[in-house]
This record gives structure tokens, sequence and C-alpha cells, in this order.
């Protein structure tokens, strides 16, 4: 059901806690499937030199977002806006179908977290970190 590699973020996460002071803090989660996601940003220079994570949640949450911090820490916050929910999956050799909604949560949650940055620095941005259904989990947005 899940590839090696969910198992190993699953089992031993990578950048676990928070960062006293952070320079951005964004925190997603799903009321229906429970899981809650908490990314805390360090940066200089434009670079995000740290990153961590505290995630209640199944074990594929917590998997893609150990895989979603290791796949920023080090990159220019531009770069790391780019993440997408499907590189995670691409990362992690995929996730079960009813496990999708926990790489858009991760994704959600790294654009959260530089948003609230942004906001904390007075930088103007267009960062939606809204619902916009394309998960589907809630139910609220099948037709």
């Amino acid at each position: 059901m899940y590839s090696e590699k969910v198992m190993d973020h699953f089992s031993d996460p990578r950048n676990v806690g928070e960062i006293e002071n952070a320079d951005g803090i964004g925190e997603v989660g799903n009321a229906v499937c429970g899981d809650i996601m908490k990314i805390f940003l360090k940066i200089e220079n434009d670079v995000i030199v740290d990153v961590k994570f505290k995630t209640f949640g199944c074990g594929a949450a917590i998997a893609t977002s150990s895989m979603a911090t290791e796949m920023i820490k080090g990159k220019k916050v531009s770069e790391a806006l780019e993440l997408t929910n499907k590189a995670v999956i691409e990362a992690l050799d995929g996730l079960p179908p009813a496990k999708i909604h926990c790489s858009v949560l991760a994704e959600e949650a790294v654009k959260s977290a530089i948003a609230n940055y942004y906001d904390n620095n007075g930088i103007k941005h267009n960062i939606n970190v809204g619902c916009d259904g394309h998960c589907h989990s809630c139910g609220k947005h099948d037709a």
C-alpha cells in the first residue's frame, strides 16, 4: 500500500519540532480527516536555512510533512513557493488515492508559512492559502 519512502519518512521523520522565533509559521488542517500540519521556517538572505514541522495525523500526513521540509530546506523562498503536492507525491514514490489530501496539506502548510513570513516583513504577495476544494476530502466541493 505505501512505498518504502513513505514508510521511511513515517518511521524516521526528518525536521520534526519547532523553531523558536521562527520567521514564518504556517498551520493548515482538515477537520474531516483530522490531519493538522504546522511548519516553522528560519530564513536568512531569502534562503530557508532551517525548517521544522509538527503534524497531528496519519502516517501519510507525517511522511508528506517530512518530505516537504526536506524538499525546501536550503532553497530560496521563491523556489519553495513552487513546491507542489504532485512533487511531494513523486518524491515519496506515490501515495494511495485516499491519502493524496495529505500532500495537498503539506504544500499548503509550506505556502502558509511563507505567506506568514512575507506578512511579518511587509512583503506584498498573492499567496492563496485557503481551501480551493482540490482535495475533495471535505465533501463541500463535490458536485
